[in-house]
């Protein structure tokens, strides 16, 4: 788990510069939920999450107090018009019950109120759902699930260090619908060692097959301190490759867009406009969000701030009636414009071209120009941190 930054020190009640909240949920607003148990730990993960043996006599009903906690002080802090999207993510927020999340959520209400047709998402291990459990998520008033299917090759699996097996993802994301979801995404991964193009390709087909509305595919990144990584410096396995990672995306824009998905965002597809992920569209597009659980991020108004990592510490500081908030940054306008562009462009709607230069990179093939808006092409997309650092440079 890497560290955070430092940043200025978050005052004791969470207070937020008058100036953050000038506009606040103009853009949206959100709230993420971060839940850091897990049952085991992934070799290639270094989110901020912990095995039962890593809690230092945390648990879950501290856990779900100090949440509340936070949701008492965060409603002292800044009163939006409501909130438009929630999303539990981890760690696994499926090792809570379905009960328990639901409790988190009419805690959300209170706190702030529900908009009509607000999304609900949560995140899930194929292996911590059933069809039971799914439906109590639904009547609780979830609206979206995100299953982490990551493969359909039982090696890439094992190489993975997941749990599940190659066909439970795709089982699970059936229990969802049965279950009463609609809005279904399965998350990929490619570019494991050991990964062949006929492994990606099968998991493809069968993440298409499994009347998912939206698949989302991300290229493996091997991070510091991990099990994978330490596995790669012996030299058991073979880093990844930039070449071949290019190769499986294109494999995908191919196979999704010929199943009827369109990309909204450069890793992310979806088969209509509603089916899209609205919580992350909220950030990629500026909008505010509150974070609550150990090691969160927030934005509101253009400070940005994290709490303390450790369950045990986050519980410690709300149980004094002090912000778990270890350090924020509040950006400046520069700073602020370089996001917009870094997250804006990544989409499919691009950015305005009032707000960029592009004759940098106007021959380059790698962005096109319409309606007043510039979207990267295909190969853009490829090196869309190659067009973010020239345009900003």
């Amino acid at each position: 788990m890497g560290a955070l930054p430092e940043g200025e020190p978050v005052p004791e009640t969470g207070t937020l510069p008058p100036s953050a909240l000038e506009h606040v949920g103009d853009a949206g607003f959100g709230v993420y939920i971060h839940v850091p148990f897990c049952a085991s730990r992934c070799g290639y993960c270094d989110f901020n999450t912990y095995t039962p043996g890593e809690l230092g006599g945390a648990d879950i009903d501290g856990y779900l107090d100090a949440v509340e906690r936070e949701m008492a002080l965060a409603a002292s802090v800044v009163k939006p018009p409501g909130v438009e999207t929630v999303f539990f993510g981890g760690g696994t927020p499926t090792l809570l019950s379905s009960g328990q999340l639901g409790l988190l959520l009419e805690a959300v209400d209170r706190t702030w109120g529900l908009a009509p047709g607000a999304e609900v998402t949560t995140e899930a291990n194929p292996e911590s759902v059933t069809l039971e459990s799914l439906k109590t998520l639904r009547r609780n008033g979830f609206t979206r699930i995100s299953l982490g299917m990551q493969s359909a090759s039982p090696g890439v699996l094992a190489i993975l260090d997941r749990k599940h097996t190659a066909g439970r993802a795709v089982a699970a994301a059936g229990e969802a619908r049965e279950a009463g979801f609609k809005n279904i995404n399965l998350d990929l991964i490619y570019g494991t060692p050991g990964e062949s193009a006929a492994d990606f390709d099968e998991s493809l087909d069968r993440a298409i097959a499994s009347g998912a509305d939206h698949i989302s595919a991300y290229s493996l990144i091997v991070e510091d301190g991990t099990r994978l990584a330490a596995r790669v410096r012996r030299g058991e396995l073979e880093p990844p490759d930039d070449d071949v990672a290019a190769d499986r995306y294109l494999a995908a824009e191919a196979r999704l867009s010929a199943a009827g998905f369109e990309w909204y965002e450069v890793s992310n597809w979806a088969t209509s406009p509603e089916a899209r992920c609205r919580h992350n569209l909220l950030y990629w597009r500026g909008g505010d969000w509150w974070g609550f659980g150990p090691g969160a991020h927030s934005h509101i108004g253009g400070v940005r701030w994290w709490n303390v990592k450790h369950p045990k510490d986050y519980g410690s500081r709300l149980a004094n009636g002090v912000s778990p908030g270890l350090g924020r940054e509040i950006l400046t306008p520069s700073q602020r414009r370089d996001e917009a562009v870094l997250l804006g462009l990544r989409l499919a709607e691009g950015l305005p071209l009032g707000d960029i230069d592009v004759t940098k990179v106007a021959d380059s093939g790698l962005l096109e120009t319409a309606d007043g808006r510039a979207t990267l092409t295909l190969r853009g997309r490829l090196l869309a941190d190659l067009v973010v650092r020239s345009l900003l440079t």
